[in-house]
């Protein structure tokens, strides 16, 4: 009777440290939180370049809509960005000199003011070089009335 009672004894105690070892902190299905070894962290992707195509098709409505384009005008000012984006980008992927870059860019700029000047009426190309300065921002312009003070009398 005593050894049955030592026994028991010996197997209830075994039994609570595996228990504790295996559902700690209240977790009943083991250890959730991850492994314990520090993992090497994995740089997020970096996003993908964007082509010319999807440059220019993000700033084509906004165009469209500040110029009130018709689908002729609009298809010749988006081959024409498409065309310049294409030659800007390649001259970055080059990573020249900063006084080459910058001289070879005010030469694709001006060709493709060009082309846009042959290809657009003149009201039109002057909108568009107007929203170029702006940055192709259509912010609408609001009037904003000055409150005049009342002097206490």
């Amino acid at each position: 009777m005593k050894t049955l009672t030592i026994v028991s004894f010996l197997m209830a105690m075994l039994f609570c440290a595996d228990g504790y070892a295996q559902f700690r902190n209240g977790n009943r299905f083991g250890n959730q939180r991850g492994s314990q070894i520090p993992q090497a962290q994995t740089p997020p992707p970096e996003p993908e370049a964007k082509t010319a195509d999807q440059l220019v098709d993000e700033q084509m409505p906004k165009i469209a809509e500040t110029l009130e384009l018709d689908p002729f005008e609009e298809a010749v000012v988006r081959s024409t960005l498409v065309k310049y984006v294409q030659k800007r980008l390649e001259l970055q992927i080059l990573k020249l000199e900063p006084t080459k870059m910058r001289e070879a860019f005010e030469k694709l700029a001006d060709e493709q003011n060009e082309e846009l000047k042959a290809g657009l009426p003149p009201e039109k190309y002057e909108a568009y070089k107007e929203m170029e300065r702006n940055r192709f921002q259509t912010k609408k312009k609001k009037d904003k009335k000055k409150k005049k003070k009342k002097s206490k009398e």
